[in-house]
């Protein structure tokens, strides 16, 4: 067992695995290189230090309610979809509920992590850090790396021919950006239509005198906003959902997906994404299609090459005199002080088991917390991670042997190149991932069971939003507040929203139960589906 845990880190990774730790009996000690807490949701003017950081404009992508904390949600005033200075806020309460910092050394770097010289048998590692020029070695028993893999900016030059050697505007990586003062008047070029490359169109679009949006990719566009006014991925993110996807044919889903994209826009007119397309991706973004439609931005296929002023794209047209060329073509990772024989074999996340654990060593006492992309919150992801790594340290939880994870390991697809945009080939099922995890940490509820003890409670987490509280009903780290967190979350969706009350919908009640009534006979069935047979994407490590 495991008693000292180094932690890498103060992010949404690193808070929670600290707070895992604690849960756990385990002494963490986390290691931050910067003076504050938060990782990229902690906003800075600057752009000089190598801490990268979000835009001052940005918004996340998944709804409060499917991001937060499984055990503490976020407040029932914050709005639905979060600026960066509220998810820092929400941080701050977090830690100082859980009295996190007290475990966090700011301003320390992280030098090195080497396997101690006995770590066959002990699994103890020796870790050195540095604060303020000054050196020291620790020892531990075991190390959470909490870094994530947004690092180090992936700025493709090679791959735009005359970018650097003719080019004479101003080129710049996305890690850059930090509003649009700089760019007011001129002629922009975004590289790259992931949702960084689509905010900062939309956002450019209102100052530069010309916007243009260069992609490769088949990209679908959906929004925050479902149909009926909540947050898409609530009404989305669903066990009933998830069953569906298993049980239709893959061809078929994804033509309804297509149509239900299509529903919004045509994507096709827009040059943006065919239905006859095998490889695409999709982004969220509500302004897009409009800027679209309305000029202000200009979608363009991939650059050619660059000539002093101008970007010949490979449909053959030209545009000239570009200002400045924004690349928002990602990040990729990298884990500097990790000893060279462990950093050389973590391609991707599909080189470690469940995503985790480096399957190689001898003792399962390093973990990979947030290397991962899912269809869902990252940070439910990383939490649930974090929780799995601290029973496995701690003894409770148990690996497969080394030869087994191995094997699991080289049975997937070979590693693709580290290059953001085919990683996100690598994006896997939130639901799949997250409940795979969960079942490995002993804390996946079961649907069949709670139709027998608990219908309501079962029905809700059936046919309403997959929400982190879910896992914090069974198992270690139960919170006694999850039933009502479950029951109530669509109550703290509408409260930020109750600002004018305009009338009472009395009849949303009642078609609730209703539907829950008709829905009994689905859901004791699939409960029995889901625990009998394998769920969707039973294996969700990517490959």
């Amino acid at each position: 067992m495991a008693r000292r845990v180094a932690v890498i880190g103060a992010g949404v990774g690193g808070l929670a695995s600290v707070k895992c730790c604690l849960d756990e009996g385990l002494e963490p000690t986390c290691f931050e290189s910067s003076g504050d807490i938060g990782g990229i949701w902690r906003y800075t003017d600057s752009t000089d230090s190598r801490r990268v950081s979000v835009y001052r404009s940005v918004i996340s992508n998944t709804s409060k309610e499917m991001s937060c904390f499984s055990d503490f949600p976020f407040p029932e005033d914050f709005p639905n979809y979060l600026p960066h200075s509220l998810i820092l806020e929400y941080f701050r309460m977090y830690a100082q509920h859980f009295d996190l910092l007290r475990h966090v050394h700011f301003q320390t770097t992280v030098l090195s992590v080497r396997k101690h010289p006995d770590f066959t048998t002990s699994g103890q590692w020796e870790v050195v850090t540095e604060t303020d020029g000054v050196r020291e070695s620790h020892v531990f028993d075991a190390v959470m790396v909490c870094t994530g893999h947004y690092q180090e900016p992936y700025l493709p030059l090679a791959s735009f021919p005359g970018i650097e050697s003719r080019f004479r505007g101003q080129c710049l990586h996305s890690r850059q950006y930090r509003d649009v003062q700089a760019f007011r008047g001129k002629r922009v070029l975004v590289v790259g239509i992931g949702n960084t490359g689509g905010d900062l169109s939309v956002e450019l679009s209102r100052v530069a005198a010309k916007v243009f949006l260069s992609t490769r990719s088949n990209t679908w566009v959906t929004s925050r906003v479902s149909d009926h006014g909540f947050p898409k991925d609530m009404v989305g993110t669903t066990r009933f959902n998830h069953l569906l996807e298993w049980l239709l044919p893959s061809v078929l889903t994804r033509r309804i997906m297509f149509r239900k994209f299509n529903s919004w826009f045509n994507h096709t007119n827009y040059g943006l994404a065919s239905s006859k397309s095998s490889k695409f991706k999709v982004i969220v973004n509500e302004e897009l299609p409009f800027c679209l439609l309305s000029g202000t931005v200009v979608l363009k296929p991939n650059v050619k090459e660059f000539t002093e002023s101008s970007a010949v794209f490979e449909d053959g047209t030209t545009e000239e005199n570009i200002d400045v060329v924004l690349f928002a073509t990602g990040y990729n990772f990298s884990f500097p002080f990790l000893e060279e024989s462990i950093r050389n074999t973590i391609n991707d996340n599909r080189s470690l088991y469940g995503c985790v654990f480096p399957p190689q060593l001898e003792k399962p006492t390093l973990a990979i917390i947030g290397l991962i992309q899912l269809t869902g919150s990252i940070m439910v992801g990383s939490e649930m991670q974090a929780r799995w790594v601290t029973g496995v340290f701690a003894g409770w939880n148990k690996l497969p042997p080394r030869s087994r994870m191995m094997a699991e390991v080289l049975k997937r697809k070979p590693a693709v190149k580290r290059n953001p945009s085919e990683r996100e080939n690598l994006k896997m099922s939130f639901i799949s991932y997250v409940d795979k995890i969960a079942a490995c940490a002993g804390v996946k509820p079961s649907v069949f069971k709670l139709l027998l003890t608990d219908p309501k409670l079962a029905l809700a987490i059936f046919f309403g939003p997959c929400s982190p509280y879910q896992y914090r009903l069974v198992g270690r780290g139960r919170w006694s507040g999850a039933r009502a967190a479950i029951l109530t979350q669509w109550q703290r969706t509408l409260k930020p929203l109750r600002t004018r009350v305009v009338g009472d919908n009395s009849s949303s009640s009642s078609s609730w139960c209703w539907m829950c009534l008709l829905a009994l006979p689905a859901a004791l069935t699939a409960g029995f589906l889901f625990s009998k047979y394998p769920q969707p994407g039973w294996s969700p490590w990517p490959g």
